[in-house]
C-alpha cells in the first residue's frame, strides 16, 4: 500500500530560507511511516533482521534502520535512569578478550548503560560520568563480581554505596574448584575407577534438581564410587545456605564451620576458594542486611538474554545496534 501526498514548503521571513513542513507520522526514512517502523521494530524483538526483511520484502539495511528508530523511541519513553541499586557485569563482544560493561537497574529490572572499552576501572568510571555526580550519589547498593576495578570505581564515584558480590559469580568460583578436584581425581585414578568420572563434568556441576533421571543415576553412581568427589559435591551443595542467613554473625559461624570441614580432606582448590571468600567477606556478608535483599538472578538472566541476541545475529559488528538491543531488551513494546 502506498500513500501519496503533497508537502508544503514555506518561506521563513526571519531567516529568508525555504523550509519544508515537518510530518510527525513519518519515520526517519521518509519512505515509511513511523507506525510501520514500530511494527518492524516489534517483529525484530522476536525474529532476525533477515527473516523480517524476507517476509516484508524489504532491504536488510532498511529493516535495521527502522528497528533502530523503534529502539531509540523506546529509550526516549523510558527516560533517563536514576538507579538506587545497580548490577554490574561484563560481556564479551568478540573473540580476543574484548569486553564491554553492562550496568542494570535492579529495582526496575532493566539495563541502563552499555559501554566502556574493556573491563578496566577507567571504563567503569565512564558509567558514573554518564550518570552524573548527583545521581551517582543516590546509589545505595552495587551488585558485582569480585573484579577489583569495579570495586575501585564504585569506591571513588559512589562511596556511599554498599558493595554486594553476586551469589552466582561466587558459586561459579566454587564450581570451578569442584571441577579441579574432578580433574585431579581423574588424573590420579586408573582403570574402572577412572571410568566413573569420564564424561560426567556437567552432571557433577549441575544442581541435582536440574538433572534428568539418567543424570541423577549417573551422579549417584559417581559419588558412590569416589569418596573425595562425594565430599566435594556435598560441600558445594551446602555452601549455598550462606545466603539464607539474616545476621552476619550467623553467616560467619556457618562459613567458619564449612571451612573447618575442609581439614584432612585434601581438597586444595576448596581451601583456596575459602581463602578468597575470607578476603572478600564484607561484600558477601552485605546480603545479610534486610535492605540489601535484592534479586540476584536478574544480572545472570540478562547475560543469557544477551547471548541469545548475539547468537541470533551470528555476531553483531555494529556496536551501536548491539547497545540498543541490550538496553531495550527488558523494556515494554511500543
Amino acid at each position: 500500500m502506498y500513500l501519496e501526498f503533497e508537502v508544503r514548503r514555506v518561506l521563513c521571513k526571519n531567516c529568508g530560507k525555504v523550509k519544508r513542513e515537518r510530518l510527525d507520522f513519518l519515520a526517519d526514512n521518509p519512505f515509511y511511516t513511523k507506525r510501520f517502523a514500530f511494527y518492524v521494530g516489534r517483529r525484530c524483538r522476536k525474529e532476525t533482521i533477515q527473516d523480517v526483511a524476507r517476509e516484508l520484502r524489504l532491504d536488510w539495511d532498511t529493516v535495521k534502520t527502522l528497528e533502530k528508530q523503534y529502539m531509540q523511541a523506546q529509550l526516549a519513553k523510558a527516560g533517563s535512569p536514576g538507579p538506587k541499586v545497580i548490577g554490574v557485569d561484563e560481556i564479551s563482544v568478540r573473540k580476543g578478550h574484548t569486553y564491554r560493561i553492562v550496568v542494570s537497574d535492579l529495582v526496575r529490572g532493566r539495563p541502563i548503560w552499555f559501554g566502556g572499552e574493556d573491563r578496566s576501572e577507567t571504563s567503569m568510571a565512564m558509567f558514573y560520568e554518564h550518570l552524573g555526580a548527583r545521581k551517582s550519589q543516590g546509589i545505595r547498593l552495587a551488585v558485582m563480581d569480585m573484579w577489583k576495578p569495579f570495586r575501585n570505581a564504585a569506591a571513588e564515584h559512589a562511596p556511599q554505596a554498599a558493595v554486594l558480590f553476586d551469589k552466582f559469580h561466587v558459586m561459579r568460583h566454587l564450581g570451578e574448584a569442584l571441577d579441579k578436584v574432578r580433574k585431579a581425581e581423574y588424573a590420579r585414578l586408573a582403570g574402572q575407577d577412572r571410568s566413573f568420572i569420564k564424561g560426567q563434568k556437567y552432571t557433577l556441576l549441575s544442581r541435582q534438581e536440574n538433572l534428568s533421571e539418567q543424570g541423577r543415576k549417573n551422579l549417584k553412581k559417581l559419588l558412590a564410587a569416589n569418596k573425595r568427589l562425594n565430599t566435594a559435591y556435598l560441600l558445594k551443595e551446602s555452601f549455598g545456605q550462606l545466603w539464607d542467613y539474616r545476621r552476619e554473625a550467623w553467616a560467619r559461624r556457618f562459613f567458619e564451620n564449612w571451612r573447618d570441614s575442609l581439614k584432612w580432606q585434601r581438597l586444595g582448590p576448596y581451601e583456596k576458594f575459602a581463602e578468597m571468600i575470607d578476603r572478600h567477606w564484607d561484600g558477601i556478608a552485605a546480603y545479610c542486611k534486610p535492605e540489601n535483599k535484592v534479586s540476584l538472578g536478574f544480572v545472570e538472566g540478562l547475560n543469557n538474554k544477551i547471548r541469545v541476541i548475539q547468537r541470533r545475529a551470528y555476531g553483531l559488528r555494529d556496536e551501536e545496534y548491539l547497545r540498543l538491543k541490550i538496553l531495550t531488551c527488558m523494556l515494554p513494546e511500543l
